[in-house]
């Protein structure tokens, strides 16, 4: 390694030694069956993978290998509801036990499979807590991250999800705000584990922080304005509220305020760049992967992505260099009338509602097989 930067045939595998995991930022059946996933844990050092709603919606919908347990659910009187989780639990528990080696080497650092609680839930605290418990009691892996929204009820069912010792995965974070609470909570409910006796080492959660669609929004503001200087501003919103995330990640997990809670061995909550395929032609492939390259983080690519790095990515540490002008650039799109706080909670609302309706369509899809089965 020189200059910060490191050569290899595959950048994927010279990411590790940078501080950065990759997870996958997706998970069919055919992904599982036909050695996909297998392949990209050995030959690219993929260590977790994310799902959501829409990622099951499209392999259910265009998988062949869900039909044998579509038979076979046939006649069993299950709802579409438990006909969904019944298909997409096999699936968890599969790459569960193909991450278990990484689970067990890094002592749970790393080696993660997350599941979604439902999104009609997104607003509703004690039956989040309730199926959170549940998806978890069904799946009986020690690696599994339970999904859960970072909404106001989301994130106080995270804390009391993370008292009760179980590791959280919650998404669907948009704005520095957002963030801030979620970590808050984070330590509230790692105290309260503690203080009833529980495992420091037993907790694992990150913080899903959504990037490619705050610079969707952002640059529509801009574009609208219709000025030089704010075209400057372009494509780049969603970098910079990665690199604040994370420098209040820093302040956070390595200032005073949790030094018992890391006496004890509590881990820090890890930051964890999502939505990282980028939507827009003009910018670059990697955009939301080649800055954000640095220690103590996680980016869940989609396919695409990952194979983009894989074929022309830098492994170069990147993601503490610039925070001076994360923050002005930020300064600045709040002068121009573009908050990012407000836009971030428009972005969660339209978030949860685009999972819910993958999510209805599933549903739907499935409540139509099981009239066909009854009518046969």
């Amino acid at each position: 390694m020189a200059g910060g930067k490191v050569m290899s045939t595959n950048p994927l595998l010279e990411l590790k030694a940078l501080g950065q995991h990759i997870w996958l930022d997706n998970l069919s059946r055919t992904l599982l069956r036909e050695g996909g996933l297998q392949r990209q844990i050995t030959e690219d050092g993929i260590d977790g993978v994310t799902s959501n709603p829409s990622i099951f919606e499209k392999a259910i919908a265009n998988g062949t290998y869900y039909r044998e347990d579509l038979e076979r659910l046939r006649g069993a009187g299950l709802d579409a509801e438990a006909c969904y989780e019944s298909l997409v639990i096999a699936d968890i528990r599969a790459a569960c036990a193909m991450l278990l080696p990484a689970f067990r080497a890094s002592q749970g650092e790393v080696g993660y499979v997350s599941l979604e609680v439902s999104p009609a839930l997104a607003n509703d605290t004690v039956g989040t807590v309730a199926a959170a418990r549940r998806l978890l009691h069904q799946v009986g892996l020690d690696n599994l991250l339970i999904k859960v929204p970072a909404t106001p009820a989301g994130i106080e069912a995270f804390s009391r999800l993370t008292a009760e010792g179980i590791s959280v995965n919650v998404t669907l974070i948009f704005s520095l705000a957002q963030y801030e609470a979620v970590a808050q909570a984070y330590l509230r409910g790692a105290l309260r584990w503690l203080e009833s006796g529980g495992q420091a080492r037993h907790l694992r959660s990150v913080a899903s922080i959504f990037l490619s669609r705050v610079d969707t929004l952002v640059d529509k503001r801009l574009a609208a304005l219709g000025t030089m200087h704010a075209a400057r501003l372009s494509g780049r919103a969603g970098i910079a509220l990665a690199k604040c995330c994370h420098g209040r990640y820093r302040d956070i997990f390595h200032g005073p305020d949790i030094a018992l809670l890391r006496l004890a061995g509590i881990r820090p909550q890890t930051p964890l760049w999502a939505s990282t395929g980028n939507k827009n032609p003009a910018y670059g492939d990697l955009l939301y992967v080649e800055p954000l390259i640095g220690p103590e983080s996680i980016n869940t690519l989609p396919d695409a992505t990952l194979a983009a790095f894989r074929n022309h990515g830098l492994a170069a540490s990147k993601l503490r260099e610039g925070l001076g002008d994360a923050q002005i650039l930020l300064q600045a799109l709040l002068e121009l009338g573009i908050d990012l706080d407000a836009i971030g909670h428009s972005l969660q609302v339209d978030g949860v509602l685009l999972f819910a309706e993958a999510y209805q369509k599933i549903l739907r899809g499935l409540q139509a097989e099981s009239v066909t089965w009854t009518g046969q």
